[in-house]
């Protein structure tokens, strides 16, 4: 073979942390041992594969005899393995020292149980910064595979990318290869011939050439429609068979093999960008519609092939502009580096210490914190686990720092990075983030003893596949596609369930109602009599040894006549139990109004006779996605016992409570569906002033997490026995 074409297959297999069990183990079956399978009996060929540290951590537990076969194939090489951050964390989203500590960790758990030599990584999405190539060289790593899409942007061409290029940071080389867009999108869904076709164009103009073919493995398999495709119908088999056929000029091997054997075409430095789907999704909603109807307006131009290499969409970062969910939860996790940074250079080295940072490196995995053609954010059980991983640091970093007993602390510090001031209240059971620049709201509410955050919430919001929904079905879907394509509905009547929010579904929302407004009215989004929702309010702390209260204060308006809002949350040392106060000013004069304040509860799920409302001793009143009206109630439960929490909402004033769920219509690789987000409940009352147009409320919310506890003591002795 003189001057062969070399075309390396680098497979990326993933499942991120929090991930369903059943979910991941139907990936296995259906992805990633018939893959493992189809490809032992092919000797002649060569592949780099990248399965992420969630997805090993959990094939060494369930399906070791996997792993030795991958060790095998290292062994023999057959399988180059390629690294990256142990938990695949977008790495522009992550501080530097944690991008180091990533990659060297995983790094040395490939070496020490497949017994492979890491010198390639994969970055995750793609996301690209220049100057993450000092940290990547730090870390060990002489390689990787971005997209063509990149090395457009820096304005090469097509034919220019047959190849890998050098690129530089502070003195630091680092070798990058250009995986195809094309191969992403034949492969697996074009005719194994068009592969052979493509790459046989590229053989007769570019001698030596090295082509890259970089995509997720969930797409042999996993992908709608692509187990029957790929190994029922024989796809995969065609394919290889296709490939050895025309070993002559065609070479199937790493890229590890690639670097050894050819040399670099140059020195490129890459603009930030990600693969191109990606850098649509970031953009915010109305330019995304602008930019895909630009794009489709062109596409039969003749001038769009030299023109799109000059439009590119997004910049990943955003995403965390485009959701403020994202931002609070990149926010909370830099707390908790920092922290952990902060304990390590006090000298704390303990087994506590070392698993509080396993914690924060799994809360960085990437996949709650955007959304694109995959559920992403919108997946209620990817920002728990996030959260559940940090609030579980946090928890180990108070042991290995000697925290222990009643206590009770309060920090004023700007947290989530809005040039504004955020309070943290803690006791050795609860955690709460206010904001009161932006209503007063609590916008986390983390309990300590389940490691879960009440207030992982999503706020629903217009996305650009909203279009598809409204229009409804369409009956010509093609039998097998790429998920980018795919138009799939899978639940009935969703354009009808489109609803979106004009605010963050937190909690002490403060809302001012007409005094006729219903349930039904609320469902809909009612007119706001008040200026409070999203209100700067000032606020101040006051502090003794047992107790802490944030006092907060707004100088409002409802209905034109000025209102003065003083609302308190007081927590106490060895209590889990939130305390909130509300004076209501200056109403002499005011029309008969409703005030309503408005709490969210997020994780505890629907449609389970498990997690039920309650009353009284215990009188259920549905579960959990029923819409209460109550009239003249004192009190509401929400039990959700798989969970083990029993959250018990007073008030010393009886008056209406309203529920319901907030459900959002997203976007995942399986289609359209209607996602669970969080459980409303919101007490309300018709204000009758005292003769000074003063009115108070006094509520309180019990945590009560026992059931929880006492399943934790039992598996604890059985474990230990």
């Amino acid at each position: 073979m003189t001057n062969p074409l070399r075309l390396c297959l680098v497979l990326h297999n993933h499942q991120p942390v929090g991930n369903f069990e059943g979910v991941i183990e139907q990936a296995y079956r259906d992805s990633y041992l018939p893959f493992l399978d189809v490809f032992e009996s092919y000797g002649n060929l060569k592949i780099s594969l990248h399965t992420s540290g969630p997805l090993m951590e959990w094939l060494d537990a369930r399906h070791g005899d996997y792993l030795n076969r991958l060790a095998t194939l290292v062994q023999s090489g057959r399988i180059e393995i390629v690294g990256g951050p142990f938990y695949e964390p977008i790495l522009t989203m992550i501080p530097a020292r944690d991008r180091i500590g990533q990659i060297r960790a995983f790094t040395s758990w490939l070496e020490n149980r497949l017994g492979a030599y890491v010198q390639g990584m994969w970055m995750p999405e793609r996301v690209w910064e220049q100057n993450l190539t000092s940290d990547i060289v730090s870390a060990g790593i002489k390689y990787t595979v971005l997209d063509d899409f990149h090395f457009k942007n820096a304005g090469l061409g097509e034919d220019d990318l047959y190849g890998y290029y050098l690129t530089e940071d502070d003195g630091r080389l680092f070798g990058v290869f250009p995986g195809s867009e094309r191969l992403r999108y034949l492969i697996p869904f074009g005719r194994a011939e068009e592969t052979i076709d493509h790459l046989r164009y590229i053989a007769d103009r570019a001698p030596n050439a090295v082509v890259v073919f970089g995509d997720d493995g969930e797409k042999f398999g996993t992908w709608p429609d692509t187990r029957r495709h790929v190994y029922d119908d024989g796809w995969l088999r065609r394919f290889f068979d296709a490939l050895s056929a025309n070993a002559d000029w065609l070479k199937v091997t790493t890229l590890s093999e690639a670097v050894q054997n050819v040399p670099p075409l140059g020195k490129v430095y890459l603009p930030d960008a990600s693969y191109r789907e990606m850098t649509e999704w970031a953009l915010p909603v109305a330019r995304q519609i602008e930019y895909d109807e630009v794009t489709h307006a062109f596409a039969s131009d003749s001038r769009w092939p030299r023109l799109k290499q000059f439009v590119r969409g997004g910049f990943w970062r955003n995403f965390k502009v485009k959701y403020s969910e994202a931002n609070e939860m990149y926010a909370r996790m830099m707390m908790v580096s920092r922290r952990l940074a902060e304990a390590e250079q006090q000298g704390i080295a303990s087994n506590e210490f070392k698993w509080a940072r396993q914690c924060l490196y799994r809360a960085q995995c990437n996949c709650a914190y955007w959304h694109g053609a995959f559920g992403g954010i919108y997946l209620p059980h990817l920002r728990n686990a996030v959260y559940n991983q940090l609030i579980a640091a946090d928890n180990l970093l108070d042991q290995a720092q000697g925290k222990s007993g009643p206590r009770v602390e309060a920090q004023v510090d700007d947290f989530n990075f809005d040039a504004r001031q955020e309070v943290k209240l803690a006791n050795e059971r609860l955690t709460c983030l206010i904001a009161p620049a932006t209503g007063g709201q609590i916008y986390e509410l983390d309990v300590h003893s389940i490691c879960h955050n009440l207030l992982a919430t999503m706020t629903r919001r217009p996305e650009s596949y909203h279009r598809k929904v409204a229009a409804g079905p369409s009956s010509s879907q093609a039998a097998c596609e790429s998920i980018h394509d795919r138009i799939v509905f899978k639940q009935a009547g969703l354009d009808q369930r489109l609803q979106y929010d004009s605010y963050a579904r937190k909690s002490l929302v403060d809302h001012f109602f007409s005094a006729e407004t219903s349930l039904e009215d609320v469902l809909q989004s009612p007119r706001e009599r008040g200026d409070f929702v999203q209100g700067a309010y000032d606020a101040k702390l006051r502090k003794s040894s047992e107790r802490i209260q944030v006092l907060m204060q707004r100088q409002g308006q409802v209905s034109g006549i000025p209102v003065r809002i003083t609302k308190s949350i007081t927590a106490a040392a060895g209590s889990s139990r939130l305390e909130v106060t509300y004076l209501l000013e200056g109403l002499v004069g005011c029309d008969t109004t409703r005030f309503a304040v408005e709490w969210n509860f997020a994780g505890l799920p629907t449609g389970l006779e498990d997690r039920f409302f309650y009353r009284g001793q215990g009188e259920r009143l549905g579960q959990l996605g029923t819409r209460l009206n109550l009239n003249d109630a004192l009190e509401l439960g929400l039990v959700d016992e798989w969970l083990g929490i029993d959250l018990r909402w007073t008030t010393n004033r009886p008056g209406g409570i309203w529920t319901f769920p907030v459900e959002s219509v997203s976007q995942s690789e399986g289609g359209f569906e209607l996602v669970h987000q969080s459980v409303v409940v919101m007490p309300h009352w018709i204000v009758v002033p005292d003769a000074e147009g003063r009115w108070t409320v006094t509520m309180a919310l019990n945590v009560d997490t026992r059931n929880a506890e006492q399943r934790m003591e039992t598996f604890a002795q059985v474990a230990s026995s």
